[in-house]
């Protein structure tokens, strides 16, 4: 968060000082086929097919809302080709969920009982409780509006993992921090 507040500030003051010409786009969670595998919607799906426990920090209460890697896609399309220069514009469907929520959705489209697939584990800590973003200026200025359900989303995913399993499940699943 603070790498890309840095980032906006440091472009807003070339906009400001050089009319250089910028806008910002801010995204709820990205999810979809070819997301990373650390991420709880892969994740999640690749555990349900290994078998194996997935740990759900804090019981799954954090809030959050997903957009689909489309509606992204089309997000920029138009900021870019309708989206006033200096100007913010946030995209997020108006669905929120919790990150347990987000499990069960996924256990109920791949026939996987939550309680076999879950093990509680303690809250990360410093973790932010809820992103909770306000795209009614995207949807106004630019007519923007998501296209794809969670649950569309999902099953696009669970179809790449599948049909990409034999390498996805030598691939590392959790997040490498690269300098």
């Amino acid at each position: 968060a603070v790498s890309h507040a840095a980032v906006d500030q440091s472009l807003r003051a070339f906009y400001q000082q050089y009319d250089f010409p910028v806008i910002f786009t801010r995204f709820a969670n990205f999810y979809g086929p070819g997301q990373q595998l650390y991420r709880i919607v892969p994740r999640t799906i690749i555990y349900a097919l290994l078998g194996k426990k997935l740990q759900l920090q804090g019981g799954g209460t954090s809030v959050r809302a997903f957009i689909s890697g489309v509606d992204v896609a089309d997000a920029v399309m138009r900021s870019i080709n309708s989206g006033l220069v200096g100007e913010a514009y946030h995209f997020s469907p108006e669905r929120f969920l919790t990150i347990r929520q987000v499990i069960e959705i996924i256990c109920s489209q791949m026939n996987v009982e939550f309680a076999d697939l879950v093990e509680i584990a303690p809250d990360r800590p410093g973790k932010d409780l809820a992103y909770l973003m306000d795209s009614k200026k995207a949807r106004r200025e630019l007519g923007w509006q998501e296209s794809v359900t969670f649950e569309e989303g999902v099953d696009a995913t669970v179809r790449w993992v599948k049909d990409s399993f034999d390498e996805i499940s030598s691939l590392p699943l959790n997040y490498i921090h690269k300098i």
